[in-house]
């Protein structure tokens, strides 16, 4: 159950809209918090019955917002309150909502305000609010931390994920010593196995980045404080690792003495 939100604009500023409070000024209710339609891919072959499915993606997420204006006639007016959302809520200004549970949990989404309609001569004025998000996931901006040791058998590290939307990982090996090969590992429960395959030359005291988020994958090294990308060490028929709902099996197989790493990865959710 939702319990409030928080509006923040480019500059900082913040609203934050109470859910359920009759004493606040602002009445707010939501639509388009549940899962997003996907459009679904498909193509037919002459003489087939039926189609043969090829992908499927998940579209832009429209928040829209009824907003009731309820002011005291004392320190608010109609007017007043009106005015007081222009700031954050003019179309084509871009916004972060982030929306607060009564289990603790909170998330955000970005948005760009596509229309502000409130007809200023009706008896009982309010507001009707329509926000574009093209990134349709709730984020927990908590950034997860997991600190491991590379393997050279086949034990793995299990991570519960609590999203319910697919997330990429950022792996941090801080090399300890020469090294030429290594693989990353993640399999979910229904045993889907997704594999990284690395080749390339590595020293002690390198620090290898391999980074599966979405719009931002890629692998860097740095070494003795110079930054450069190393994409090519990747097998071209490796998969980009991510972490799917339920358990999974973690693991970085290097042979040789343990290496150090850090996996990072944020919970995404596809609906409140």
């Amino acid at each position: 159950m939702l319990t409030k939100v928080e509006v923040t604009n480019r500059r900082g500023n913040v609203l934050t809209l109470p859910i359920g409070d009759d004493d606040d000024p602002y009445q707010a209710s939501f639509e388009g918090l549940e899962p997003v339609k996907a459009t679904l891919t498909s193509s037919s072959y002459a003489g087939n019955d039926g189609e043969v499915f090829q992908s499927a993606k998940r579209e832009a997420r429209n928040i829209k917002i009824e907003m009731d204006l309820d002011p005291d006639f004392v320190n608010d007016t109609y007017t007043s309150l009106r005015q007081g959302l222009y700031p954050f809520f003019l179309p084509k200004s871009q916004i972060k909502l982030r929306f607060y549970t009564s289990t603790g949990l909170y998330v955000d989404i970005n948005g760009v305000v596509e229309d502000f309609s409130s007809p200023m001569f009706e008896q009982d004025p309010s507001v009707n609010i329509s926000i574009m998000c093209y990134q349709p996931d709730f984020m927990d901006p908590r950034i997860i931390q997991v600190d491991g040791l590379s393997v050279d058998d086949t034990e793995s590290m299990v991570l519960d994920y609590p999203g319910t939307v697919e997330t990429g990982t950022v792996v941090t090996l801080n090399v300890n010593r020469p090294l030429t090969e290594f693989t990353i590992y993640n399999s979910d429960e229904g045993g889907n196995l997704l594999q990284l395959d690395f080749t390339g030359s590595l020293l002690a005291d390198d620090v290898l980045v391999v980074s599966s988020l979405r719009g931002a994958k890629g692998i860097t090294l740095t070494r003795a404080g110079m930054s450069s990308s190393y994409l090519y060490g990747r097998s071209a028929q490796s998969n980009w690792i991510q972490l799917d709902e339920g358990l999974n099996n973690f693991r970085v197989y290097a042979e040789g003495d343990p290496i150090p790493y850090v996996l990072e990865y944020i919970v995404r959710y596809g609906g409140l």
